[in-house]
């Protein structure tokens, strides 16, 4: 089985995290998220993943190499202009070979892609589509099924009015390849907006599976705060590394927290940090490696990336702070506010109500207050 997996997209609405990093190489956990959708590949017998990149591309392929690391082959194509979904994966038609996993590259799953795989063959439709449940459909484009399990409809974004199912399409198909014979080379072609609905429209069967799986995109700060906390929760399956200092606290090798600091689960501190006296580290947050957090300061559901300093006296809440962010004494981040990647802050600034802050970004002292 083949898997490809649709990287390309500048992940506009997680900037200014994205700015200088794709938003599937985005740090998860203290890994690069991409790596949870490889490990469920390779957990289900996926062999080969495919990655269609275009927006910096070489970051994939340094980490990743050939895949043996991570016990599959990688391959890598480049689009030379944006494609869209369906387009982009139009452009690696070479290389597939047989009925293949397609998945857009933000959406964390623990979905069973065995039994996934085995209900497309039972149905032997050309297209099944992962779906899964949601509280508002209005958001999302629906997908509504017959008593087979065919899907009959595309609502999008419908009015309550119109609301038939709860069920969406979750990003994650099995396709049979002699669907692209009908898209077209080289041009911008959408799964969701043309081909799907073609398919319909024609009478070629498509199926739905609906899961109960976790199901989250990741592709906005709220939603990737909350797959954190849903990880350190084990809402899904997660292998933890470090040492269990205490219940669901895992620390890294070379990391110093003083006796006098305090850290509460689940919390993930990743190696080289140091914690330092009157600190205290709360539910909910995830360090990066070398990350220092100053004396006194309090974390609680923040996730700072590798080599965030911290001065005295902080206090941070459901923020994000990317690579290298350094904050003077006495700051406060909260809110969902992110700080792009080496961004300096100085003392007394209060950052907060999802305020973005650019990479490189240099704030005097008591320039924001609220």
């Amino acid at each position: 089985m083949q898997a490809v997996i649709l990287v390309g997209g500048q992940g506009t609405r997680l900037r200014p995290l994205t700015l200088t990093t794709p938003k599937p190489m985005m740090p998860m956990m203290n890994r690069p998220f991409l790596e949870f959708q490889v490990n469920l590949c390779r957990r289900h017998g996926v062999e080969e993943i495919i990655l269609s990149t275009a927006y910096l591309p070489e970051v994939f392929q340094s980490h990743f190499g050939d895949g043996s690391r991570m016990g599959v082959r990688m391959v890598y194509v480049t689009e030379e202009e944006p494609l869209d979904t369906c387009g982009a994966v139009k452009n690696v038609e070479r290389y597939i070979r047989g009925t293949f996993l397609v998945f857009n590259g933000d959406v964390l799953t623990d979905l069973d892609l065995t039994n996934l795989i085995a209900f497309h063959r039972e149905k032997g439709g050309k297209a099944t589509l992962y779906l899964t449940r949601v509280e508002d459909p209005t958001a999302y484009g629906l997908v509504p099924l017959d008593r087979r399990g065919r899907i009959i409809e595309f609502l999008e974004k419908p009015s309550w009015d119109q609301v038939t199912t709860d069920l969406i399409n979750a990003g994650t198909y099995v396709l049979e390849p002699e669907l692209l014979e009908r898209v077209p080379e080289g041009e911008p072609y959408s799964f969701e907006r043309q081909l799907f609905p073609q398919l319909l429209e024609d009478g070629v069967p498509m199926y739905g599976f609906p899961s109960e799986a976790y199901w989250m995109d990741i592709g906005t700060p709220a939603k990737y705060l909350q797959a954190h906390y849903d990880i350190l929760r084990r809402r899904l399956p997660f292998r933890f590394e470090g040492r269990e200092i205490k219940p669901s606290v895992w620390v890294g090798e070379g990391t110093d927290i003083h006796p006098e600091a305090a850290v509460f689960g689940p919390t993930v501190i990743g190696p080289g940090c140091r914690i330092e006296a009157h600190a205290t580290v709360s539910s909910n947050c995830v360090l990066g490696p070398e990350c220092r957090i100053g004396e006194g300061s309090h974390l609680e559901g923040a996730v700072l990336h590798e080599g965030c300093r911290v001065d005295a006296g902080c206090v941070l809440r459901s923020c994000v702070l990317s690579r290298g962010v350094r904050l003077g004494e006495r700051v406060h981040v909260s809110d969902r506010a992110v700080l792009g990647e080496g961004v300096r802050v100085g003392p007394d600034n209060d950052l907060r109500c999802g305020i973005r802050v650019w990479p490189g970004a240099d704030i005097p002292p008591e320039t924001l207050k609220f």
